[in-house]
Parts: C-alpha cells; structure tokens; sequence
C-alpha cells in the first residue's frame, strides 16, 4: 500500500530511493506545514505511524549507470546514432531557446547568440556531435540558472540531463522499466503521484497505463512542454490528462529553463481530470532543484487536501498560503 509516490528526476544515478527519500520528505513535510496542515507534516516525515500516509520513491536512476561516466561532453559521444544525435539537438536547441526568451541582462543574450550560430553552423569546426556538444555547452554554462550553479555542479547537471533524456526516449527497455518502477508501487490506495524533472515524463507516460483513479498528480520543473523534443515523442498521443487522473497540479519556477512551457493546458487538452498550472514559485538561486519545488504551499495544499478528504487525518483542509 503507496498512498504518496515520488519520481525523481536527472543525475541520480549515483545516490538510492532511500537516501532521496530522506531528502524529499522533510521538504515535502515543510511545504503541507506551510499550507497549514502541522498534524499531516509531522505525519509524513518526523511521527510515521500506522494509519499515516505511506510514501516511496519509485527509483528508476540505475538504469542510467555505467562505470565509466566522466560527468562531462564525453559522456555524450557514445550516444551518436542519428536518433540519439536528433533527440540531443533538439534538447540543446531548446534550451537554448529558453535562455533566450528569458534573458537577463547584455551578457545573457550574448552568450545566447553565440550558442545559436553554434546551431546554424557558422562557428568553424563545430561539426560532429563532440565538437558541437562542447561550444554549446559553454555557452550556457555561463547563462543565468547554470551559471549561478557554478561551472562544475551545471555541466554535469547538463550532461545528465542530455544523456539520460536521450536514453529514455530512445531506448525502449529502458523507457519501460523506468515506467515499471512507478508501476510496481501504483496501487487502489495510491492517492498522489509527485514528479520532478524527466520524472514527471516518466509518470506521465506510466499513469496512462493504469486503471483505477488517481486523485492528485504534481509536477515540478517539468520539460514536459518541450514541444519537439518530448511533447511530439510522449506516449501516447494525442496527449491529454491521463485518463484516471482526476487533478493535475504542474508547478515551475520562472527561471527554470528546463520547464521551457510554463501552461502546459493547451498541449494536454482533453481527460476527465483538471490541470492546473502554477508557475509563480521562485527556488531562487536553484530554480531547477526538487527540494526547493517541495517546501512550496502550492505543492503541500493540494496534497493535503486529498489526504485529509480520503482517510481523515489531522485536521479538515485550511486555506492555502501563499507559494
């Protein structure tokens, strides 16, 4: 029995379900103690006891491992069949695009052009996926978000993500068995499915397989959006609210260039459930990082409204806070 099941994003190859979930609960716990719900945030993380709701991350990162990562553009050279190399530009490109849509400052957008006529192919010697990667790379190292994360902390965040971007979408067995782990804790009690990142893809893709209701999905910092590299590859399609999802709940910070579309309403109509879209949070100086997304009001409210309305824990729902 999972009544609250977490999908994690990018990059966590390296760590376990436990430790993540040691990380995501007290965030998660601050964000419902925030919306006004104590009793359910100290439930959730600090007095676990029978009859609480039972939380689990769905752990899919290992089928991303391999003993020789590097953390750097040469993690993507083995990637270089043409399926591989399209899904890669186009994640570039469109980050990309993002950066330059919201640029902040002379310096930004500079950087932004730069990249760009790294795309056309006006700068010499950019060809082949190595030589391409790298430029591009460096040039949005040194925009906004990233390089508020620090040069070393962004590129392997940006590696990851266009590694294991292209992997899910391009590899099939693993595309599957990321769903399966989801799968494999979805059952009649499941009441919330939280997702970050190329976890709310997984999610997405996953819950259209099941078959009994799901009264709340949350998506955070979702590239969901992306209109060519995921949107037009998603599973199935047309894409619509999965259809025993009755409420989805996506949430995105301004800044967060990896949830390049901030209303997803018009690329996922149709579904009996309700989207709701929320992108007025700010995770500061890490726009992209789960935690952060979890410790909202805005995340912590509509969960609390669905625990409270199933099993009567704590007290009845209470007005939201602000994000």
């Amino acid at each position: 029995m999972t009544e609250i099941i977490l999908v994690h994003g990018i990059g966590q190859e390296h760590r376990s379900a436990d430790w993540l979930e040691s990380q995501w609960l007290p965030s998660l716990a601050g964000g419902v103690r925030t919306a006004g719900h104590p009793e359910l945030a100290d439930a959730l993380w600090r007095h676990a006891r029978p009859g609480t709701p039972t939380t689990r991350m769905a752990y899919y990162a290992d089928l991303f491992r391999r003993a020789d990562q590097q953390g750097s553009a040469a993690d993507l050279v083995g990637l270089s069949t043409p399926d591989r190399q399209r899904v890669i530009d186009d994640l570039l490109a469109e980050l990309i695009a993002n950066a330059g849509a919201r640029a902040q400052g002379p310096n930004d957008q500079r950087e932004v052009e730069q990249a760009l006529r790294v795309l056309r192919g006006d700068v010499p010697d950019a060809q082949g996926l190595g030589a391409l990667a790298r430029p591009l790379l460096n040039a949005l190292l040194r925009i906004g978000p990233f390089a508020r994360l620090g040069h070393a902390v962004a590129e392997r965040f940006l590696v990851a993500a266009l590694r294991q971007v292209t992997l899910y979408l391009t590899d099939p067995e693993i595309r599957q068995a990321a769903q399966q782990r989801v799968l494999s804790l979805v059952d009649v009690d499941t009441k919330v499915v939280i997702a970050h990142s190329l976890g709310t893809v997984v999610a997405f893709e996953a819950l259209h397989r099941v078959d009994h209701p799901i009264p709340l999905l949350i998506t955070l910092g979702s590239p969901l959006g992306m209109r060519t590299l995921i949107h037009g590859r998603l599973h199935p399609q047309p894409t619509c609210v999965p259809p025993t999802v009755k409420r989805w709940v996506n949430i995105a910070d301004r800044d967060d260039l990896v949830a390049s579309t901030l209303d997803l309403t018009p690329l996922f109509a149709g579904g009996d459930g309700v989207l709701e879209n929320h992108s007025t949070v700010d995770n500061g100086s890490k726009p992209h990082e789960a935690t952060y997304y979890l410790g909202k009001a805005v995340v912590g409210g509509p969960l609390a409204e669905v625990c409270h309305s199933g099993d009567g824990l704590g007290d009845p729902p209470a007005t939201s806070a602000s994000a």
